[in-house]
């Protein structure tokens, strides 16, 4: 097919082998790549075994897929997927940079991980020259150590053995840090300094299979396109349509920390206590006169140049640096711990970058045991000597280093938030579930939904197949602008969303279609292809397993919390109405194609060609109180 290189690179650590694996034309057709693929390449490979599938085990199947526009589509992503160790399901993460135009142009769609090592090795591939190398003397090092290493070691391998070429630049890597290697639950997938495919919990599956990075560098063209004139002119549509979003290309969603806290009420305050503050001194202009270094810079061709770099320049936390903070770590590991000041962020968030850890979920687990410690039920004890205050930057730093290392009662904390809570009530003998802010085992992104004022829905966690990814949400009706189907879109293709915004409705797949030569319209993948990924995802959330399974009666739901009224701000006493969330959940599953369990139905599956998948569900549609 056009758009694709044509073959994909398989690995396999037990045997330290690789080997060429291809797919036909309709596969391809039908789940594009990225995250629609991967849901497709793990069902055929593991539903049979998925109930009892270790997330962590060197069965499970780790996939880095772009997408058929990935290097064409301003804007570089790659998605990251695999039996996730948060969910039990299967999460399409993804994660900016240039690796997936790399891969495309060392000749690859993607690369599947299987095995596991017999010690700590990272992949280093260079066009058709595939090497599994030691990684020994990076194993153990933080993020930003990690990425200088291997680009000193494979900078210095690219001029020895290609010297043809003059001098290279760095490759592009995915990696982990300390967290991924301790297989802690909310560790991320790393590329550059530092971006993150945080949601999934992916980078304890790279720690499992004692695989530090993959670095790729290709020197071929991206894959033929149908209509190069065609994709020039859309490239400069999007690019133009960037330019002309200043704002947006000035803060990027840094502009998020105050806006969606005094704005909407929508931000996480002390363990989504509240959703509300005004301190102004957290505004955007704030993180940009006294803590960005950098205020423009962007990965492979991308217009907006939203990112940014900050630094600490003065006080107990000077020389603290990192990539951004975004508005999700603005959010998760700033108000959500009761920090409020640019400085104190910068360093959480550097912190949480180095480590590893992914700083909305880690965030998450941070605010979750602060708000026990603050009730009474967690003690200082409990926490080893640490007094978790709100606003104390240096306890909830003591805090994440304990759980990326697995010490103490960071061993207990690293399985995120939701297994945290079920150990913490057995061992305290009470119900702490309620203090717990997640959906089927993910932490909530940082979009509340009690005022109805963000792009959050009163079911957007509830239904979704990735839980509490607030990138990935539901709403009605299902193919409407807020479904989840377009998202498996945007995360399959692979491409960035962001530069998405304002352009017209059928663009993306005028874009896909100049580039594949095909003719997929909207409408039909909101009612085929997007809707096989979407049942694919459900029914292995569903099967989930082996310490974890969802009963949708109980679990596709909003967090407690969310139905406690707003405490302050403009919308002040406004929440959820579960009886609302239960009709259109209801009504969700009935357009979804699902019974009134939430279960696919056997007529969807067949009529979607999923009989494998059908097969896999028939003793949960007999037992569902199982489920």
């Amino acid at each position: 097919m056009l758009g694709y290189t044509g073959k994909f690179l398989e690995i396999d650590l037990s045997e330290g082998a690789s080997k060429h694996v291809k797919f036909n034309d309709e596969l391809l057709k039908d789940y594009v790549g990225g995250r629609g693929l991967a849901a497709k390449i793990l069902c055929d490979r593991l539903i049979r075994e998925w109930e009892e599938l270790d997330p962590l085990g060197p069965d499970n199947v780790l996939l880095f897929l772009p997408g058929p526009l990935t290097g064409f589509f301003p804007g570089g992503r790659i998605c990251v997927s695999g039996k996730s160790p948060q969910s039990n399901g299967v999460v399409g993460s993804t994660v900016g940079g240039e690796f997936g135009v790399e891969l495309r142009c060392a000749g690859y769609d993607g690369v599947i991980v299987t095995g596991q090592a017999e010690k700590p090795v990272y992949v280093f591939i260079k066009d058709s020259d595939v090497e599994i190398r030691d990684a020994s003397r990076i194993w153990g090092k933080d993020c930003k150590e990690t990425n200088t290493l291997l680009n000193r070691e494979c900078r210095r391998l690219l001029n020895e053995r290609y010297p043809r070429y003059g001098e290279w630049k760095e490759p592009a890597k995915v990696y982990i840090g300390p967290a991924g290697e301790h297989k802690v639950r909310t560790a991320v997938v790393a590329a550059k300094w530092t971006h993150a495919a945080g949601y999934g919990g992916y980078g304890a599956v790279m720690g499992s299979k004692k695989l530090k990075a993959i670095a790729v560098k290709g020197t071929g063209p991206l894959p033929e396109v149908a209509d190069l004139a065609k994709v020039k002119r859309m490239i400069n549509t999007v690019d133009r349509n960037a330019y002309d979003n200043v704002l947006w290309r000035r803060w990027g969603t840094g502009g998020g920390g105050y806006y969606f806290a005094a704005n909407t009420s929508s931000e996480p305050v002390r363990n989504w206590q509240e959703e509300w503050h005004d301190e102004k001194g957290y505004g955007v202009d704030q993180f940009e006169n006294r803590v960005w270094v950098k205020q423009a810079w962007s990965d492979f061709g991308c217009p907006t140049n939203c990112l940014k770099i900050a630094m600490v320049k003065t006080g107990k936390f000077k020389g603290a640096i990192t990539d951004n903070p975004d508005y999700e770590l603005q959010a998760y590991l700033g108000p959500n711990l009761g920090l409020f000041t640019p400085e104190e962020n910068v360093y959480m968030a550097s912190l949480i970058d180095d480590l590893g850890l992914c700083g909305i979920q880690t965030g998450n687990v941070l605010g979750f045991a602060a708000e026990l410690f603050q009730r009474g039920i967690l003690s200082k004890e409990d926490l080893d000597g640490v007094e978790l205050k709100w606003g104390d930057a240096e306890a909830f730093a003591i805090l994440a280093k304990k759980i990326a290392s697995r010490e103490g009662i960071g061993d207990l904390l690293a399985e995120g938030t939701y297994r945290a809570a079920l150990k913490i009530g057995k061992m305290k003998g009470r119900d702490v579930l309620q203090y717990a802010v997640q959906s089927k085992g993910i932490g909530i992104g940082a979009h509340g939904i009690r005022s109805g004022k963000d792009f959050s829905t009163d079911i957007g966690y509830a239904c979704s197949v990735q839980c509490g990814d607030h990138t990935s949400m539901t709403d009605l009706p299902i193919d409407g602008e807020g479904s989840e189907v377009w998202e498996v879109f945007n995360d399959s293709a692979v491409l960035c969303n962001f530069n998405g915004f304002g352009l017209p409705r059928n663009f993306k797949f005028d874009f896909y279609n100049a580039v594949t030569g095909l003719s997929l319209a909207r409408k039909d993948w909101a009612r085929r292809g997007g809707l096989k990924t979407l049942q694919i995802q459900r029914a292995l959330l569903l099967l989930g397993g082996p310490d974890l399974k969802w009963n949708p009666k109980v679990h596709d739901d909003n967090p407690s919390r969310f139905y406690e009224p707003l405490p302050s701000g403009p919308y002040k006493g406004k929440t959820a109405n579960r009886t609302k969330v239960r009709e259109r959940v209801q009504k969700y599953y009935k357009e979804a194609g699902w019974d009134e369990n939430g279960m696919p139905k056997s007529k969807t599956l067949k009529a979607l060609k999923l009989g494998n998948v059908d097969a896999a569900l028939r003793k949960l549609r007999t037992h569902p109180q199982e489920a």
